[in-house]
C-alpha cells in the first residue's frame, strides 16, 4: 500500500461539497423551523431614542421582535462575553444589549417570522428614532490621537540617529484600506429546540468550542445543554474565528420562542462584522551605499472600535528577514465608530509586510541594486528580535528557485523599458514570511476488527482540507487504505480543538492523530504478540508497524498477523485511542515560515488598466502534507493577494460613517478574469526540530508579499510609485 502523506491525494470530502450532500449552518432543518431577519442601526454613534415594533407585529405570519427592550435574559459581565480570541483590552460586544448604537449596521432588533421572506418584509416596518452622538470613522483624520500600544519586538540600536546619519535613506507612508471578508457562505446559524430546552446549534464559525463556550457564558447555561457543529465552512480566514452575532441572535430567538430558528445574515450585513483594519504603514529605511542596512522603522497606524483594542503585528517582520543593528518598531491604534476589526488571512503581515517590501524596493532603486539582490544581501539568518537561529530557513532557495523559474535574470531595471506591443510589461518582486504555529489539540480514534477507523477532532475545516490531511496522516499510521478511514470534525461535543487560524491546525491535528494511532500500535503489538504461536513473538513492540491492514516486523512483512486476527483474538470488537497532543515549549529557535514572490504586469498605457499575467511564488514550509491541497491553497493566496494590490477597498462616506459598498458587485474582487498564469514552486524544507513530520503549515504564507510583488511591478511598468493600495487605473492616470 502507498504513503499518502506527502502526496497530492484529492479530498475525502470532495464528493460530499459537490453533490450537494454536505450541509452548511444555514441548511439544516427542524421541525416548526422559523426564521429571523436583523433590523441594523443606520447611525454610527448614540442612542436608540424610539424603537416601535407595533405595525411590524401586525404582519401575518409574524411570531416576535426582540430587541433590547423585549429579550430573554442576557450575561451583565464582560467575562461571559469573551470568547477564546477576543481582544485582552476592552469589553466585547453584546448585541441587542442596551439602546446603545456603537458602529453603523449595529443589530438592534431581530423579527422573528414563519418564514425569511415575511421576516425581511416586517423588518421594514420596524420604525427607529435615534438620539446622535458625535462620530469618527476616518483614520487619517484621527491619526493625531492614536495610542501606542505594546508590540512584539523591542528597539536594538539607535534607529532614528542612525536613520537620520544614513548614506541612502528611504521614508513613506503607505496606505492599507479595510478590507471585508466576503465567503461564498454568509454567516449563518440554525438553534434546533428539541423540547426539553436543550439546544444544538449549527453554526457558520471556525471553532466549536469556542462558539459553545461562549454561548454558555452569555445565556448562563451548563455545558450540556448547548451543543454546537459546524461540519463544513464555505470560507472563513479570519471572519469566522469569533462568535459573531447571529449565532447570539438565533440562540435569543429559540429561548424567546421555544421554537427552532434560523438567522442567515445579508451580504450587506456581513459588512458589519469584522474587518481587516485600515492602516497607515509609516517605513523608514537606511543604508549604506552598497545595500548594508544601517537602520529599520515601521510605525503601524491601524483603526480599531471604541469598545475593543484589536491590533496585530504589523510591523516586525522585518526582524525575521533584514540584517540591521538598528531597528524600532511601534503599533498605534485609532479609536473610531465601527465593529472591531478582526484577522483576515495573515492578520498583521499582509499589511506590514507588503509596506516593507514596496519600502524595499524603493530602496533598491535608490540605490541602483537590483532588488533581489538588496534583499540577498541583506538577508538575515536568525531573528534578530530575540537573536535566534530558525529551526528551518529555505528562503536563499525561494529566491533562487523562483528567479529561475520566472526568468528574473532577463529583466531590464529601466522603468517602462519592456513592453508587449501596446501593453507596459513590468517585473515585481518580493518577500513572504509567517509564523509556523502549533497549538494543543486531542484526537480519538476507534478502530473496529473490520479495518476501519473513525477519527474525531472538534477541529473546524474552513475549506483548507483538514479532513483530507487527517484522513491521510491516520491512513499511515494505522497502516490503512484512506478509503477505510472515515473523519468527524467540528462537534463541540469532540476532544478539544482550537480555533482554527494561524496556519496551525495542520501540523496540530497532525500530531494528534499520529499519538492516538500509535497507543492504538502498540495495543495491537501486544495483542498479536501474546497469540498463539504468533509471527511476532519475540519482536520487541517498539519493532512492530501497522500496514496493509497487519500488525508486521519493520523490515519483514512475512512475519506479520492481521489486524482482524488480532482483535478477534482479544476478544474485541474496537479499540478506542484518545490522545491530547502537546508540543514542548522551546525559545531555543525561531520558526517561521517563508516565500519568494515575483510578479508580472501588463498594463495598457492609455488606459491603465492593469493585468496580473503572471505570478511565481515559491514557498518554503516544511514538509506539505498534501502538494494538491497545498498548492490549492498557495494559489487561493496569491488571488487573494491580487485583490488586495488592485482590488480591495471598503469606501466609508464619513460624513455619515456609512459603507458604501457593502455588496460584491462594488466591493470589488478578483474574478476568473483576473486571474492567469500562477505557478508555485514548494522548495524542500527538512525540519526535525519543529516536530515530527516537520509540518509548517500552509494558510497564510501563500497571501504575504503579494500585494508588495504587483505594487513593484507596477512601478517598474510605468515608473509611477503608488503607496496608496489598491492600485486602481485612476491613481496610475491622475
Amino acid at each position: 500500500m502507498n504513503a499518502y502523506v506527502g502526496t497530492p491525494t484529492s479530498r475525502v470530502d470532495g464528493r460530499a461539497k459537490v453533490t450537494g450532500a454536505a450541509k452548511y449552518a444555514g441548511e439544516f432543518t427542524a421541525n416548526g423551523l422559523v426564521h429571523g431577519f436583523v433590523v441594523a442601526a443606520t447611525i454610527p454613534r448614540g442612542r436608540i431614542a424610539r424603537l416601535d415594533t407595533s405595525e411590524a407585529l401586525r404582519v401575518t405570519g409574524v411570531l416576535d421582535v426582540l430587541t433590547h427592550t423585549h429579550r430573554p435574559p442576557l450575561a451583565d459581565k464582560d467575562e461571559a462575553w469573551m470568547d477564546e480570541v477576543a481582544p485582552d483590552e476592552g469589553s466585547p460586544f453584546r448585541p441587542l444589549y442596551d439602546d446603545n448604537i456603537k458602529f453603523n449596521g449595529q443589530p438592534i432588533a431581530l423579527v422573528v417570522a414563519e418564514n425569511w421572506e415575511t421576516a425581511k418584509f416586517a423588518a421594514t416596518l420596524v420604525h427607529v428614532e435615534y438620539q446622535e452622538g458625535a462620530f469618527g470613522t476616518d483614520l487619517e483624520a484621527g491619526r493625531d490621537k492614536a495610542i501606542e500600544v505594546q508590540g512584539p519586538h523591542k528597539p536594538r540600536g539607535d534607529a532614528a540617529g542612525a536613520l537620520a546619519g544614513a548614506a541612502v535613506r528611504h521614508e513613506a507612508d503607505y496606505f492599507i484600506p479595510t478590507e471585508h471578508h466576503n465567503p461564498m457562505e454568509l454567516f449563518a446559524t440554525t438553534v434546533v429546540w428539541d423540547g426539553n430546552g436543550r439546544l444544538t446549534v449549527y453554526d457558520k464559525t471556525q471553532g466549536v468550542q469556542n462558539v459553545h463556550k461562549y454561548l454558555c457564558g452569555v445565556f448562563g447555561k451548563k455545558p450540556d445543554d448547548i451543543r454546537v457543529l459546524s461540519p463544513y465552512v464555505g470560507g472563513a480566514f479570519g471572519s469566522g474565528l469569533r462568535p459573531q452575532y447571529q449565532v447570539v441572535l438565533a440562540t435569543l430567538g429559540a429561548l424567546a420562542l421555544k421554537r427552532s430558528v434560523r438567522v442567515v445574515l445579508t451580504r450587506q450585513q456581513m459588512y458589519g462584522l469584522g474587518h481587516r483594519p485600515a492602516t497607515i504603514e509609516r517605513i523608514g529605511l537606511g543604508a549604506k551605499p552598497d545595500g548594508t542596512l544601517e537602520a529599520v522603522a515601521h510605525e503601524a497606524t491601524a483603526i480599531t472600535s471604541r469598545y475593543e483594542d484589536f491590533s496585530r503585528n504589523d510591523s516586525g517582520w522585518a526582524e525575521q528577514l533584514y540584517r540591521s543593528p538598528n531597528s524600532r518598531y511601534s503599533h498605534k491604534l485609532v479609536r473610531l465608530d465601527v465593529s472591531t476589526p478582526c484577522d483576515m488571512r495573515a492578520p498583521g503581515a499582509a499589511s506590514g509586510v507588503c509596506a516593507l517590501e514596496c519600502a524595499m524596493d524603493e530602496l533598491a532603486v535608490a540605490l541602483k541594486l537590483d532588488p533581489l539582490e538588496l534583499r540577498l544581501k541583506c538577508y538575515s539568518d536568525r531573528d534578530q528580535s530575540e537573536d535566534l537561529p530558525y529551526t528551518s530557513k529555505q528562503l536563499r532557495e525561494c529566491y533562487a528557485r523562483g528567479a529561475e523559474a520566472f526568468g528574473w535574470s532577463k529583466r531590464n531595471p529601466t522603468p517602462r523599458s519592456m513592453r508587449d506591443d501596446k501593453e507596459l510589461v513590468g517585473w515585481g518582486m518580493a518577500t513572504g514570511v509567517w509564523e509556523a504555529l502549533q497549538m494543543p489539540v486531542a484526537v480519538r480514534i476507534v478502530l473496529t476488527a473490520n479495518g476501519h477507523a473513525e477519527v474525531s477532532c472538534a477541529a473546524s475545516d474552513i475549506g483548507t482540507g483538514t479532513y483530507t490531511i487527517v484522513a491521510q496522516v491516520a491512513a499511515d499510521a494505522l497502516g490503512l487504505p484512506i478509503e477505510s478511514i472515515s473523519v468527524k470534525l467540528a462537534d463541540s461535543t469532540l476532544p478539544q480543538a482550537p480555533v482554527e487560524g494561524g496556519s496551525w491546525m495542520a501540523a496540530s491535528s497532525a500530531h494528534a492523530v499520529l499519538g492516538a494511532a500509535e497507543d492504538i500500535r502498540r495495543e495491537l503489538a501486544r495483542l498479536a504478540k501474546t497469540m498463539p504461536a504468533s509471527p511476532l513473538g519475540g519482536v520487541d513492540a517498539a519493532d512492530v508497524i501497522l500496514v496493509d491492514g497487519t500488525i508486521a516486523k519493520a523490515g519483514d512483512k512475512g512475519r506479520a498477523v492481521s489486524i482482524a486476527d488480532a482483535m478477534r483474538y482479544g476478544k474485541l470488537e474496537r479499540i478506542e485511542k484518545q490522545k491530547l497532543n502537546h508540543f514542548a515549549e522551546d525559545k531555543s529557535h525561531a520558526r517561521n515560515t517563508h516565500s519568494a514572490v515575483f510578479a508580472e504586469v501588463k498594463i495598457d498605457e492609455q488606459l491603465g488598466v492593469i493585468r496580473v499575467s503572471r505570478v511565481m511564488s515559491a514557498v518554503a514550509a516544511g514538509r506539505i502534507l498534501n502538494t494538491k491541497t497545498g498548492r490549492s491553497q498557495i494559489m487561493g493566496g496569491v488571488v487573494w493577494g491580487i485583490g488586495m494590490a488592485l482590488h480591495e477597498e471598503t469606501v466609508t462616506d464619513h460624513r455619515f460613517g456609512r459603507i458604501m459598498n457593502a455588496n460584491i458587485a462594488e466591493y470589488h474582487i478578483p474574478v476568473n478574469a483576473d486571474i492567469h498564469e500562477i505557478e508555485v514552486i514548494f522548495v524542500e524544507e527538512r525540519d526535525d526540530r519543529i516536530n515530527a513530520l516537520g509540518v509548517k503549515g500552509l494558510g497564510e504564507i501563500g497571501i504575504v508579499g503579494v500585494p508588495a510583488a504587483i505594487a513593484n511591478a507596477v512601478y517598474h511598468a510605468t515608473g509611477k510609485r503608488i503607496r496608496r493600495f489598491p492600485i486602481t487605473l485612476d491613481k496610475l492616470l491622475a
